[in-house]
């Protein structure tokens, strides 16, 4: 090693030299004791972007002849007429406390402000929602047992 870092040996430097090039390493460093060589090779090359590819229209490329479909109509939503209550979480919707218990309210009763009309399960928690309006239950949108959005609408209260 003294005779590699003592530059004397220049044959021997020749050689790594020659390692790294046929290897291709970046870089070579050989120690000893206090003096140090590094032999540098060609940088690696960041590795190559990847390719764009556009998204294909596969009905398009099997049936090149037919005629584009129109777009499906959405179904026209009813006017919503009284109080909707929406859900403050996203969860499970449970109209009873338990499977063998009745529904909080089912559609014709009549609820004030502050009762329980819903359990919305979330992360294992049951969480009682109450009204936070007067008035006479006219829809319920959602079953029992359903998973539920925040925000989405679940009842309708007159």
């Amino acid at each position: 090693m003294k005779e590699i870092l003592g530059m004397t040996d220049v044959e021997t430097i020749g050689r790594l030299a020659d390692m790294v090039k046929e290897k291709e390493l970046s870089e070579i460093t050989v120690c000893d004791g206090e003096r140090m060589i590094t032999i540098k090779g060609r940088e690696c090359a960041p590795p190559p972007a990847p390719a764009f590819i556009p998204q294909m229209n596969m009905a398009a490329l099997t049936a090149p002849s037919a005629p584009a479909a129109q777009p499906e109509q959405a179904p026209k939503q009813e006017a919503v007429s009284g109080n909707v209550v929406k859900s403050p979480i996203v969860g499970t919707f449970y109209a009873s406390p338990s499977p063998d218990k009745p529904a909080f309210v089912k559609v014709g009763d009549k609820v004030k402000k502050g009762d329980v009309i819903m359990i919305i399960e979330s992360m294992k928690l049951m969480n009682e929602i109450q009204s936070d309006f007067d008035g006479v239950v006219d829809k319920i949108l959602v079953t029992d047992g359903q998973a539920v959005e925040f925000d989405q609408p679940l009842m309708i209260i007159k």
